[in-house]
């Protein structure tokens, strides 16, 4: 387990988000699931959609598309109650490793973060590392400001189906 991660289940599984520079947000959480079970959840479109969108939000998924594969791409379709118009999220995956490591670019505008996701298992138990890098400091407090909040709320969301066995 990486320094400061090992201890009660509690304070394990705690998602703790910390902005790591002017253009760098962290969120890091230890899941009780194998890595390959915890990389399912980010890499199958039936799975990733029952816990990406925090609940909270009140966003409508209307498609998700994702082929999660090095110069593969994804695109999420939203609706938000107030909105008429459907919002999009789209991208390409730089690198994916099974069970390790997936890169993926945000590129629905012009600020969208490069993210990398890492999965680090230690005895059964999967450690996430998700690390966004955007283009502008103005960017990321932005994100702080909208998307970025709910992360914890979505970290439990995958918490939660990850107990329930997928």
């Amino acid at each position: 387990m990486p320094a400061g991660k090992e201890g009660s289940s509690a304070a394990v599984n705690r998602t703790v988000v910390e902005r790591k520079s002017d253009r760098e947000l962290v969120v890091t959480r230890t899941f009780n699931a194998p890595a390959r079970i915890v990389f399912e959840a980010w890499s199958k479109a039936d799975l990733f959609q029952r816990w990406w969108i925090p609940k909270s939000a009140g966003l409508t998924l209307l498609s998700c598309e994702m082929d999660v594969r090095t110069g593969g791409g994804y695109r999420l379709l939203f609706r938000h109650p107030a909105g008429d118009q459907p919002m999009a999220f789209f991208g390409t995956y730089k690198e994916v490793v099974a069970n390790k490591r997936i890169v993926w670019t945000n590129d629905e505008s012009d600020q969208g973060a490069v993210t990398t996701v890492t999965f680090e298992e230690y005895g059964g138990r999967t450690f996430v590392t998700l690390h966004e890098l955007y283009p502008t400091a103005a960017a990321l407090d932005e994100a702080l400001a909208g998307s970025a909040e709910g992360l914890p709320e979505q970290f439990a969301q995958l918490d939660e189906l990850l107990a329930g066995g997928l």
